[in-house]
């Protein structure tokens, strides 16, 4: 189970084997089925997730009682609530299995003992913090001020296991459209590609 992690870790070259293998004992593998919350929004994150297998998405509900899909994360990739994690405030978002998933996960104070003991995970997290920055900069850059289509077919082009793995009304959520509406531009793509 922990051979992803330790690829993972070891790609970064930032720990030494010794370092890989006692942080990878830190972590506990969990399985959680499809529809199942890693964090849901208003309760206290106290764990980051490693996906080994599976997919989440990360969304929030507006006022209106609409959700708001933000990201989605696939196999290799953290996963937590950052804000609800580091200052041990209410999660301001959920985190939620959209397949079945087999996580590697570690707990706050494991988390924090791991820090104390390997100050190399301090670049590991910024590394994982940057790369989340840098996803929803790019949500935002190309998915705001354009039209439907425009970035349905962004998402196809960029992002296609989002496509491929997620169901529609995720990725209209995502897309900031109606289900309607996707189902529609998905039809129109499908006759123009033929």
């Amino acid at each position: 189970m922990g051979q992803a992690l330790h690829k993972y870790l070891l790609k970064l070259n930032l720990l030494i084997l010794e370092e890989i293998k006692y942080s990878i004992s830190l972590f506990e593998k969990v399985d959680l089925i499809k529809g199942d919350y890693f964090v849901a929004e208003q309760s206290l994150c106290n764990q980051i997730g490693f996906i080994i297998k599976g997919a989440v998405r990360n969304f929030s509900i507006q006022a209106d009682g609409e959700e708001n899909t933000t990201c989605f994360k696939f196999e290799h990739q953290f996963i937590t609530s950052y804000e609800s994690f580091s200052q041990k405030k209410p999660s301001k978002i959920s985190i939620q299995a959209i397949e079945d998933c087999v996580l590697l996960i570690i707990n706050y104070n494991q988390f924090h003992e791991l820090l104390e003991k390997i100050p190399a995970w301090k670049s590991i997290l910024a590394i994982v913090m940057e790369q989340e920055y840098l996803e929803k900069e790019h949500h935002l850059r190309n998915l705001n001020n354009k039209s439907a289509k425009e970035k349905y077919l962004h998402v196809l082009a960029h992002s296609p296991e989002i496509i491929k793995r997620v169901q529609l009304g995720y990725i209209a959520s995502y897309l900031g459209i109606t289900h309607r509406t996707l189902s529609r531009i998905r039809k129109d793509a499908i006759y123009s590609t033929s």
